[in-house]
């Protein structure tokens, strides 16, 4: 069973449209997706209502996950750990215990654009918009991802 872990800020927007997208293009038999947020702002919480309504839009249900914060323990469980963007990066390295740990933390949009290190938006403050942006994003990296673990 390969392990991936997504992981942002707050695990209500991005991470948890991530994990949803990819666990969707993933067989379960062979995966496991789980997200996970670097500050404890949201631990237990819903996915905000807008990541619900634009994963539901593209037949998607993420209504369900629950937010939890990322631990050094995750190093132990996860084989992939991809951040949205460089403080989530700085955030899950500043807790990784060696090299090994470090070298399962990927920056997501790498996927798409490799060695950019480019953000993926969080779409928090924003309006609807920012969260079909964000979902167009995640859904072509996971597309990539999917395609390199099949």
């Amino acid at each position: 069973m390969i392990k991936i872990l997504m992981v942002c800020l707050g695990n209500i927007c991005r991470s948890p449209l991530a994990e949803g997208i990819l666990k969707s293009k993933l067989p379960s038999h062979k995966f496991t997706v789980d997200s996970a947020g670097t500050a404890n702002y949201h631990v237990g919480s819903s996915p905000d209502k807008r990541s619900i309504a634009v994963a539901r839009k593209y037949g998607l249900d993420i209504s369900n996950l629950s937010g939890r914060q990322f631990s050094a323990a995750d190093f132990d469980t996860f084989d992939y750990i991809y951040v949205m963007d460089s403080s989530n990066y700085n955030n899950v390295i500043a807790l990784a215990r060696h090299d090994d740990d470090k070298g399962k933390v990927k920056f997501i949009l790498n996927e798409v654009y490799p060695n950019q290190n480019y953000d993926v938006p969080d779409p928090y403050y924003g309006g609807d918009e920012g969260f079909e942006n964000v979902y167009k994003m995640l859904d072509e990296a996971c597309s990539n991802i999917a395609k390199s673990l099949i």
